[in-house]
Protein backbone atom coordinates (compact mmCIF):
# COMPACT_ATOMS: atom_id res chain seq x y z
CA UNK A 1 0.00 0.00 0.00
CA UNK A 2 1.42 3.55 -0.92
CA UNK A 3 2.24 6.39 1.30
CA UNK A 4 0.26 9.30 1.62
CA UNK A 5 2.53 11.91 0.08
CA UNK A 6 1.28 14.36 3.24
CA UNK A 7 2.85 10.99 5.86
CA UNK A 8 6.13 11.84 7.14
CA UNK A 9 7.57 8.54 8.41
CA UNK A 10 8.88 9.94 12.02
CA UNK A 11 11.35 7.04 12.39
CA UNK A 12 13.33 9.10 9.53
CA UNK A 13 13.49 12.40 11.52
CA UNK A 14 16.60 13.08 13.67
CA UNK A 15 15.16 14.92 16.48
CA UNK A 16 17.27 15.39 19.73
CA UNK A 17 17.04 13.64 22.91
CA UNK A 18 15.23 15.21 25.92
CA UNK A 19 17.11 16.52 28.44
CA UNK A 20 14.93 16.27 31.47
CA UNK A 21 16.58 19.26 33.51
CA UNK A 22 14.68 21.61 31.07
CA UNK A 23 11.14 22.31 30.02
CA UNK A 24 10.04 19.44 28.25
CA UNK A 25 7.68 21.18 25.83
CA UNK A 26 10.01 23.81 24.65
CA UNK A 27 12.38 21.47 24.14
CA UNK A 28 9.80 19.32 21.51
CA UNK A 29 8.56 22.90 20.13
CA UNK A 30 12.28 24.14 19.39
CA UNK A 31 13.26 20.32 17.81
CA UNK A 32 9.70 20.63 15.81
CA UNK A 33 10.32 23.91 14.94
CA UNK A 34 14.20 23.18 13.51
CA UNK A 35 12.09 20.30 11.60
CA UNK A 36 9.28 22.29 10.07
CA UNK A 37 11.81 25.93 8.94
CA UNK A 38 14.92 22.94 7.53
CA UNK A 39 11.61 20.85 5.84
CA UNK A 40 12.14 17.87 7.30
CA UNK A 41 8.97 18.36 8.10
CA UNK A 42 7.22 19.36 4.74
CA UNK A 43 4.85 21.73 4.07
CA UNK A 44 1.46 20.03 4.04
CA UNK A 45 2.26 16.85 6.03
CA UNK A 46 0.51 15.82 9.15
CA UNK A 47 2.46 15.68 12.24
CA UNK A 48 0.16 13.48 14.98
CA UNK A 49 0.14 14.45 18.63
CA UNK A 50 0.18 11.15 19.82
CA UNK A 51 3.05 9.74 17.17
CA UNK A 52 5.11 12.79 18.58
CA UNK A 53 4.80 12.20 22.05
CA UNK A 54 5.54 8.47 21.54
CA UNK A 55 9.12 9.63 19.33
CA UNK A 56 9.98 12.23 22.40
CA UNK A 57 8.74 9.88 25.36
CA UNK A 58 6.73 12.33 26.79
CA UNK A 59 3.18 12.77 27.72
CA UNK A 60 0.35 14.32 26.23
CA UNK A 61 0.32 18.04 28.03
CA UNK A 62 3.78 18.95 27.42
CA UNK A 63 3.23 17.60 23.56
CA UNK A 64 -0.02 19.86 23.09
CA UNK A 65 1.80 23.22 24.46
CA UNK A 66 3.91 22.27 21.86
CA UNK A 67 1.63 22.36 19.47
CA UNK A 68 0.20 25.90 20.50
CA UNK A 69 3.41 27.21 20.39
CA UNK A 70 3.94 26.17 16.84
CA UNK A 71 -0.30 27.06 15.97
CA UNK A 72 0.49 30.30 17.28
CA UNK A 73 3.41 30.80 15.25
CA UNK A 74 1.98 30.14 12.26
CA UNK A 75 4.19 26.70 11.76
CA UNK A 76 0.96 24.70 12.05
CA UNK A 77 -2.66 24.43 10.85
CA UNK A 78 -5.29 22.19 12.73
CA UNK A 79 -8.19 20.89 10.55
CA UNK A 80 -11.02 20.17 11.79
CA UNK A 81 -11.73 16.13 11.78
CA UNK A 82 -7.98 15.90 10.31
CA UNK A 83 -5.67 16.23 12.44
CA UNK A 84 -2.63 19.15 12.20
CA UNK A 85 -1.00 20.14 9.33
CA UNK A 86 2.33 22.09 8.69
CA UNK A 87 1.50 25.15 7.06
CA UNK A 88 1.91 25.57 3.70
CA UNK A 89 4.12 28.73 2.59
CA UNK A 90 2.63 31.55 1.20
CA UNK A 91 3.46 33.57 -1.19
CA UNK A 92 1.69 36.67 -0.06
CA UNK A 93 2.67 36.07 3.77
CA UNK A 94 6.47 35.62 2.23
CA UNK A 95 6.09 39.16 0.72
CA UNK A 96 4.54 40.30 4.09
CA UNK A 97 7.73 39.04 5.99
CA UNK A 98 10.10 40.16 3.78
CA UNK A 99 8.53 43.80 3.81
CA UNK A 100 8.54 43.66 8.03
CA UNK A 101 12.34 42.09 7.98
CA UNK A 102 13.45 44.84 5.76
CA UNK A 103 12.57 47.31 7.71
CA UNK A 104 14.14 46.22 10.60
CA UNK A 105 17.19 45.03 8.71
CA UNK A 106 17.42 48.50 7.70
CA UNK A 107 16.64 50.15 10.97
CA UNK A 108 19.60 48.01 12.74
CA UNK A 109 22.63 48.78 9.69
CA UNK A 110 21.63 52.40 10.50
CA UNK A 111 21.82 52.35 14.00
CA UNK A 112 25.24 49.98 13.39
CA UNK A 113 26.30 52.91 11.19
CA UNK A 114 25.61 55.34 13.32
CA UNK A 115 27.29 54.05 16.62
CA UNK A 116 29.57 51.60 15.46
CA UNK A 117 30.07 47.93 15.98
CA UNK A 118 31.23 46.64 19.40
CA UNK A 119 34.55 44.68 19.50
CA UNK A 120 32.58 41.53 20.22
CA UNK A 121 29.82 41.41 18.29
CA UNK A 122 32.60 42.76 15.32
CA UNK A 123 34.30 39.12 15.74
CA UNK A 124 30.93 37.06 16.06
CA UNK A 125 30.13 38.47 12.75
CA UNK A 126 33.55 37.76 11.31
CA UNK A 127 33.33 33.97 12.59
CA UNK A 128 30.02 33.94 10.92
CA UNK A 129 31.26 34.65 7.74
CA UNK A 130 34.24 31.74 7.87
CA UNK A 131 31.83 29.69 9.03
CA UNK A 132 29.63 30.43 5.75
CA UNK A 133 32.97 29.58 3.75
CA UNK A 134 33.94 26.75 5.21
CA UNK A 135 30.20 25.56 4.89
CA UNK A 136 29.70 26.25 0.93
CA UNK A 137 33.51 24.23 0.54
CA UNK A 138 32.05 21.51 2.54
CA UNK A 139 28.69 21.92 0.59
CA UNK A 140 26.69 21.95 4.20
CA UNK A 141 23.70 23.94 2.91
CA UNK A 142 22.10 23.91 6.87
CA UNK A 143 25.48 25.08 7.90
CA UNK A 144 25.71 27.61 5.62
CA UNK A 145 21.83 28.84 6.64
CA UNK A 146 22.72 28.55 10.54
CA UNK A 147 25.77 31.09 10.13
CA UNK A 148 23.21 33.20 7.82
CA UNK A 149 21.14 33.57 10.40
CA UNK A 150 23.96 34.17 13.10
CA UNK A 151 25.43 36.85 10.95
CA UNK A 152 21.75 39.06 10.61
CA UNK A 153 20.90 38.14 14.29
CA UNK A 154 24.26 39.31 15.58
CA UNK A 155 23.84 42.73 13.74
CA UNK A 156 20.20 43.04 15.01
CA UNK A 157 22.01 41.90 18.78
CA UNK A 158 24.83 44.67 18.32
CA UNK A 159 22.12 47.31 18.01
CA UNK A 160 21.79 47.04 21.63
CA UNK A 161 18.08 47.43 21.44
CA UNK A 162 16.82 43.92 23.40
CA UNK A 163 13.43 43.50 20.80
CA UNK A 164 15.44 43.81 17.76
CA UNK A 165 16.94 40.27 17.19
CA UNK A 166 13.65 38.41 18.51
CA UNK A 167 11.63 40.52 16.46
CA UNK A 168 14.03 39.76 13.38
CA UNK A 169 14.21 35.95 14.16
CA UNK A 170 10.12 36.24 14.41
CA UNK A 171 9.72 37.52 11.22
CA UNK A 172 11.60 35.83 8.97
CA UNK A 173 10.35 32.79 10.15
CA UNK A 174 7.85 33.02 6.88
CA UNK A 175 11.11 33.34 4.98
CA UNK A 176 13.26 30.45 6.03
CA UNK A 177 11.77 27.64 4.37
CA UNK A 178 12.38 29.78 1.30
CA UNK A 179 15.45 29.88 2.13
CA UNK A 180 15.97 26.24 2.26
CA UNK A 181 14.98 25.58 -0.91
CA UNK A 182 17.09 28.09 -2.91
CA UNK A 183 20.44 27.04 -1.17
CA UNK A 184 21.06 24.15 -3.59
CA UNK A 185 22.74 25.97 -5.42
CA UNK A 186 26.40 26.93 -4.62
CA UNK A 187 26.63 30.12 -6.79
CA UNK A 188 23.54 31.69 -4.83
CA UNK A 189 25.71 30.78 -1.39
CA UNK A 190 28.88 32.64 -2.73
CA UNK A 191 26.81 35.88 -3.60
CA UNK A 192 25.41 35.27 -0.81
CA UNK A 193 28.60 35.41 1.61
CA UNK A 194 29.96 38.15 -1.07
CA UNK A 195 27.04 40.33 -0.21
CA UNK A 196 28.01 40.14 3.38
CA UNK A 197 31.04 40.89 3.21
CA UNK A 198 30.42 43.90 1.49
CA UNK A 199 28.07 45.15 4.01
CA UNK A 200 29.85 44.72 6.76
CA UNK A 201 32.89 46.61 5.69
CA UNK A 202 30.54 49.04 4.61
CA UNK A 203 28.87 49.36 8.24
CA UNK A 204 32.16 49.57 9.47
CA UNK A 205 33.07 52.61 7.40
CA UNK A 206 29.98 54.14 8.88
CA UNK A 207 28.83 54.39 5.37
CA UNK A 208 24.99 54.04 6.31
CA UNK A 209 23.26 55.18 2.87
CA UNK A 210 25.19 52.44 0.77
CA UNK A 211 24.83 50.02 3.99
CA UNK A 212 21.20 50.16 3.71
CA UNK A 213 20.95 49.91 -0.42
CA UNK A 214 23.39 47.05 0.05
CA UNK A 215 20.85 45.64 2.97
CA UNK A 216 18.01 45.89 0.49
CA UNK A 217 19.16 44.61 -2.52
CA UNK A 218 20.70 41.66 -0.53
CA UNK A 219 17.15 40.96 1.02
CA UNK A 220 15.24 40.94 -1.93
CA UNK A 221 17.56 38.35 -3.95
CA UNK A 222 15.17 35.59 -2.88
CA UNK A 223 12.43 37.35 -4.83
CA UNK A 224 14.60 37.04 -8.31
CA UNK A 225 13.58 33.28 -7.48
CA UNK A 226 10.65 32.87 -6.06
CA UNK A 227 8.45 32.00 -9.05
CA UNK A 228 11.06 29.52 -10.27
CA UNK A 229 11.14 28.22 -6.35
CA UNK A 230 6.98 28.23 -6.66
CA UNK A 231 6.71 26.03 -9.89
CA UNK A 232 9.27 23.63 -8.80
CA UNK A 233 8.13 23.08 -5.56
CA UNK A 234 3.79 23.45 -6.04
CA UNK A 235 3.39 20.76 -3.38
CA UNK A 236 4.78 23.00 -0.85
CA UNK A 237 2.64 25.98 -1.56
CA UNK A 238 -0.82 27.17 -0.87
CA UNK A 239 -3.48 27.62 -3.65
CA UNK A 240 -3.56 31.22 -3.56
CA UNK A 241 0.60 31.12 -4.63
CA UNK A 242 -0.26 28.42 -7.49
CA UNK A 243 -2.48 30.14 -8.90
CA UNK A 244 -4.60 26.56 -8.57
CA UNK A 245 -7.65 26.68 -7.41
CA UNK A 246 -9.59 24.22 -4.99
CA UNK A 247 -11.72 21.63 -6.49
Amino acid sequence: MPTRPDIVDLSDVNFPVLDFDRPTSQQIFDALKVAILRTTLPPGCLISENEIGLRFGASRTPVREAFTQLRNDGLIVTRPSRGNFVTKLSEARIREAQFLREALELANVAQLCRKGIPDAALADLQSALTAQAHAIQANDDLAFQDQDDQFHATLARATGFARAETLLVREKMALDRLRVLSLSDGAHKQRLLNEHHAILKTVVAGGQGAAKKMMRQHLRSIFDALSNLIAANRDYFDDASTGQSRL
